[in-house]
């Protein structure tokens, strides 16, 4: 099984390659068009800024490699957010695979008048799971979110979280899929939708 995880100027790579070494895969890490085109899976991770990231996609082109892609594609976080249309972080105009727009959380009052905190980081149940991605996880799975982004719940919304409000935890269109967890951070529920992606 030949995986390669996009290299570009976000964080987190090692981390998702570490995750995948624990199922016992062994990915590639390249920014490489050919290598990319190739891969049986491709995982398009991210964390950092939508609008600086999107900047350097478009100078490497990989903005056009990843939306010209046949085979399964996960995003992770940023590269959940990069695959929507619009993003409020930089203003900035992203891949539009999913029709989908991504804002900032607002600091709300609870029914308990307490503050939810900003960004939205740490554990937290994700519901509605409607995805091969799922496959043997129950409803209310425990997952690791860092970020202060949200995307609009959609018609490609395969799992949703309720933090402030509810929104797209995952999503899924064609062979992308994507979600907004850090599954390489989410122990054994992220090793498991990392197996059910390798194995889609």
């Amino acid at each position: 099984m030949e995986v390669v995880i996009l290299k570009y100027n976000a964080g987190n790579t090692k981390s998702v390659e570490h995750a995948l070494h624990r199922i016992g895969i062994q990915p590639i890490i390249s920014d490489d068009v050919e290598v990319i085109q190739k891969a049986e899976k491709v995982i398009f991770p991210g964390v950092g800024h939508a609008e600086a990231t999107m900047k350097h996609l478009k100078e490497m082109k990989l903005d056009v490699v990843i939306k010209e892609l046949k085979q399964p594609v996960l995003g992770i976080c940023l590269g959940q957010q990069l695959m929507c249309s619009h993003s409020e972080e930089g203003d900035v105009e992203c891949l539009n695979i999913f029709p989908v727009k991504v804002k900032k959380f607002q600091q709300e009052l609870t029914k308990s008048k307490i503050h939810l905190k900003i960004p939205h980081m740490g554990w937290n149940t994700i519901q509605q799971l409607s995805s091969p991605l799922f496959k043997g996880l129950d409803e209310n799975h425990y997952v690791y979110f860092v970020h202060s982004y949200y995307c609009e719940m959609s018609g490609c919304t395969i799992a949703a979280c309720d933090y402030i409000l509810p929104f797209a935890a995952a999503m899924q269109k064609d062979n992308f899929f994507a979600v907004q967890f850090h599954p390489e951070k989410s122990a054994e529920s992220g090793s498991k939708i990392l197996e059910n992606f390798i194995n889609i």
